[in-house]
């Protein structure tokens, strides 16, 4: 179709080391080692919506905090002397204690299984797997503010941080999961995807649904077979290269 080879075009421009510059991405390759990696991208990732202008300081503030060691900040709760125990925002939708909460939980989960990637690795041998396995964990724990309760949404964060852990080969996304292959990966959907992909004719739902990302996904997967989610880099620069006409 006429689409394909534009998006393969795109992808090819747009995947490199300047992607980073300006995206969340950038922080999980400012720390060494795979739990501190994991862990600063999970914190990037929940903190992924809203205008970069606001949500990239707030993750800059917190690889500042942990020292460059967000494992063992997130880990040995030393966040508690960080962010205050109240109902004051911490950013947008998060309050200090929601987020506090958040991290709460994510300390249990590295205490109770070392890693983010252990903890997956046990449960799921797919991406959706895997996404499910995370919301009913923080469910459990009264935990559904910053990671959703269930996959009935399209989880653009968690799909965003899915596709940096386990994509191989790649100057953005990490690798670091080869236990979940890169052709399960889920494409990342918000507003800004729903667009682009509407303004090729690749989708003709207006819904940020779980649904909705798995038919777009499927589609994508014709373009880049077993690397659906190298259409990210595509959609993306296409937004970008509408905007410089």
């Amino acid at each position: 179709m006429h689409y394909e080879l534009l998006l393969q075009e795109l992808a090819a421009r747009y995947e490199n080391a300047d992607f980073l510059t300006g995206d969340p991405s950038w922080f999980m390759h400012q720390v060494e080692g795979a739990e501190n990696q994991e862990t600063m991208a999970f914190i990037a990732a929940s903190l992924s919506y809203g205008s970069r202008k606001q949500f990239l300081p707030k993750i800059q503030r917190i690889l500042d905090l942990s020292c460059g060691k967000p494992y063992n900040w997130v880990r040995q709760k030393a966040f508690a002397y960080d962010i205050a125990d109240d109902d004051r925002c911490f950013y947008r939708l998060y309050t200090n204690k929601q987020y506090r909460h958040f991290l709460l939980v994510t300390s249990k989960l590295l205490s109770e299984y070392g890693s983010l990637g252990e903890f997956v690795g046990q449960r799921a041998g797919d991406t959706l797997s895997a996404i499910k396995c995370l919301c009913a964990y923080f469910a459990q724990h009264e935990c559904s503010v910053v990671i959703p309760k269930d996959t009935v949404s399209a989880c653009k964060r968690l799909c965003m941080f899915m596709r940096w852990m386990v994509r191989t080969g790649s100057p953005v996304d990490l690798g670091l999961w080869t236990f979940i292959s890169p052709s399960s990966l889920i494409i990342p959907l918000d507003t800004h995807v729903l667009q682009e992909a509407m303004s090729l004719q690749l989708i003709s739902s207006r819904n940020a649904t779980m649904s909705v990302a798995l038919k777009l996904t499927d589609t994508l997967s014709r373009v880049f077979p077993g690397d659906p989610t190298k259409a990210d880099f595509a959609l993306f620069g296409y937004g970008v290269d509408k905007s410089a006409r």
